[in-house]
């Protein structure tokens, strides 16, 4: 006889899905994909049990989203550390295109500037 193991540890992706989670509505725990036109559940942003119940009572296809730590088990909500080391990687990643857009705009700033004053100079 198998023995029952936990469903979070047999997800399996058969072919990874394109469409942007950012571009679906919804909220953070559930959003409408316009591609597909399925429901995509975010099963970092469930609880262990939540995201075990969902994929339990799922029948047919059913559309996830999720984080894999390194060891290959799926991230959830009431996993504190793992998931605020994934917060902090999206903060890092929004500090740096920050810095990056402040940086060039600083240098279109200036070429403008030094454009407008050589005009000014020849003008005069």
């Amino acid at each position: 006889m198998r023995k029952f193991t936990n469903p979070l540890d047999n997800i399996h992706v058969a072919s990874p899905c394109s469409a942007n989670w950012d571009e679906m509505f919804g909220d953070d725990r559930k959003r409408h994909c316009g591609d597909c036109k399925l429901n995509v559940y975010n099963l970092s942003n469930m609880t262990r049990r939540e995201a075990e119940d969902l994929l339990v009572n799922s029948e047919g296809r059913l559309c996830v989203r999720f984080f894999r730590r390194a060891d290959g088990t799926v991230l959830t909500k009431n996993c504190p550390v793992g998931w605020q080391a994934v917060k902090r990687r999206m903060c890092v990643s929004r500090r740096q295109l920050f810095r990056w857009w402040l940086e060039y705009s600083a240098e279109f700033l200036l070429l403008i500037y030094s454009n407008l004053s050589r005009t000014t100079k020849r003008s005069v």
